[in-house]
Formats: structure tokens, C-alpha cells, sequence
């Protein structure tokens, strides 16, 4: 089959800021900016961080404002303390009781979608750790390249009848030196061989459509295989702050053989004006591959 696929907004969350520090190169980061941008990355949605936001305003409920939301608490996560070492990050997912949730809804072919994102948008993995169902501890081998401030977001949908997608998250911090990198614009990007280029406006308030088209040497490649039930993954992040939008394919849920490209279709909806950074995780022959993007809105 080879026909674009659109996707559609899955999950919204908003994350607390680190500030201007971000447009500003050649810095090292005090411990004392990272220990802030931690506490307040931990009270977003108590109060703290963007709780006068425009969203919260209008009456608006963003799904993974903090490290609670609808009864399900994301526990401390473990993880290794320095870049370079060999470990394993584990969570649990807790309940209103405090015990540890061992059953979830499959979602997109998993039950959990881990997010691990530096501060300063850089350092992206998703990932998928497996869970221990006699203690309800997800777990998955890690090792951090760099130093730095990390975001953690746990995307899982609970059981129950038309249950919705939750997305937590915590903080993780790798010792080191952190000298955050700037962004600039960037509609295209080079990865694997593969040439990824997004085109489009992003709108803050209201929906606008991306279009991504994939090419090697200079062909099209109509050879996108499903990955995770769709042809593309999207997640965009606001820089700065790291308001979360998590995106997928809308329809049906391609069958195995199926193949689709060079264009993949989306819609997308910024709650906010600013600076966004976008990761696209695509397949071919068995291999996935993630692009990157940044784009302001408006442009």
C-alpha cells in the first residue's frame, strides 16, 4: 500500500522551564540553575512552573503537566548518575494507593512509551522497558552519552473502558559539565543516508498540516514499513520549557507487508507561540531511524 498517512494529535504535556539559558551558547550551567529547573520541573501542575499558563486559563487539561495525573503517580526514577556508565533506568507506575500498577492497556503495540529528552532538546530516545509483573517495576538497560538535565516521560494508557492515554514525567540528573547546545531552524536533516525534509506552517492555537517526505540519493522511498502500528512517529517539543506534543498515524493500523512513502501527513496543533523541536521515528528494511527538525511558528 503506498498512500501518505496522516497523524493525529495523541498526547499533549507541559513541563516546567528552565529559562533563557537555552539561546545562550558557550555556558556551562550552574548546579545550583540545574537544582532549580528540577524543583520546578517536579511542581509543574501543583501550582508551580506554567500554572498561569494560557492553557490552564481557558480551562484546558494537558495530559502530563507533572509527575501525577488521574489517580497514577510516576515513581523516583533510577537511573545511572554519570555519562559513560553502564545501567538500568526503572520506574514504577503507582496508584492512588501507593502500589505498584502491573496492568495496562496496549497501546500502538506496546504498554509503556518511555521519552528521555536533555534540557536543552538534545539527547532523544524513545524506548521501551520491559515491565517486572511480580513488582510493577519497568526496567531497561541505559547509558547516558552526555551530562546534563534530563527529561523522563512515561506514556501509558490504564485499563478500563474508554480509559485515555496519561503521559508523567520526572527528572533525571547525569553529572557533569553541561554546556547547552542553541538551536537554529532546521527543515531538514540528513540521518542513516536518508534525507528527511518537513514542510509547513506550525500555528500556535490551531491545527496546520506537515508534510514529511523521505528520499535516498536523491529517490523517493516508498518503502516505509510499519513501526509500532503506524508508518511514522512524531514527538515535538516547546524549547525551552519541553511542552510535549506526542503524535501518530491516524486510521487504520497498517497490516504487516504494508508499505507507504515518500510522504507521510500529520496535523499538528502548538499550544503556544515559540520555538519547537520535532523527532521522527521512521522504518525501513527493519531499521529505525530518527530525523530532527525545528521549527518556529508562523514560519
Amino acid at each position: 500500500m503506498k498512500a501518505p498517512a496522516r497523524l493525529a494529535l495523541y498526547g499533549v504535556g507541559l513541563v516546567a522551564a528552565f529559562g533563557a539559558a537555552f539561546g545562550l551558547s558557550g555556558i556551562v550551567v550552574p548546579d545550583s540553575y540545574v537544582a532549580a529547573w528540577a524543583e520546578q520541573s517536579e511542581t509543574a501542575g501543583h501550582g508551580g512552573g506554567h500554572g498561569d499558563s494560557k492553557q490552564e486559563a481557558e480551562g484546558h487539561t494537558l495530559n502530563g503537566l507533572s509527575l501525577d495525573a488521574d489517580g497514577f503517580v510516576l515513581s523516583a526514577v533510577q537511573a545511572p548518575t554519570a555519562a559513560g556508565t553502564e545501567g538500568t533506568m526503572s520506574f514504577q507506575i503507582l496508584d492512588e494507593a501507593g502500589d505498584p500498577v502491573t496492568e495496562f492497556t496496549t497501546a500502538h503495540e506496546k504498554d509503556l512509551h518511555l521519552i528521555v529528552v536533555r534540557s536543552d532538546g538534545t539527547q532523544f530516545h524513545h524506548a521501551h522497558p520491559v515491565l517486572n509483573e511480580g513488582t510493577g517495576t519497568w526496567s531497561i538497560p541505559w547509558t547516558w552519552e552526555e551530562a546534563g538535565t534530563y527529561r523522563v516521560f512515561a506514556d501509558f494508557t490504564p485499563v478500563g473502558e474508554n480509559a485515555s492515554a496519561i503521559t508523567l514525567t520526572r527528572t533525571v540528573q547525569v553529572s557533569g559539565d553541561f554546556t547547552p547546545e542553541q538551536s537554529a531552524v532546521q527543515a531538514t536533516d540528513e540521518v542513516d543516508g536518508y534525507t528527511v525534509t518537513i514542510d509547513g506552517h506550525l500555528n500556535a492555537g490551531s491545527s496546520s498540516e506537515l508534510t514529511i517526505s523521505i528520499t535516498r540519493d536523491g529517490k523517493p522511498v516508498t518503502t516505509l514499513e510499519p513501526y509500532l502500528g503506524a508508518f511514522g512517529h512524531l514527538v515535538a517539543l516547546r524549547e525551552g520549557d519541553l511542552a510535549y506534543l506526542h503524535v501518530h498515524a491516524e486510521g487504520d493500523e497498517p497490516q504487516p507487508g504494508d508499505t507507504a512513502g515518500p510522504e507521510i501527513a500529520f496535523a499538528a496543533e502548538p499550544p503556544t507561540e515559540g520555538r519547537y523541536l520535532l523527532y521522527l521515528d521512521f522504518q525501513v528494511d527493519g531499521q529505525v531511524h530518527t530525523a530532527e527538525f525545528v521549527l518556529d511558528t508562523g514560519h
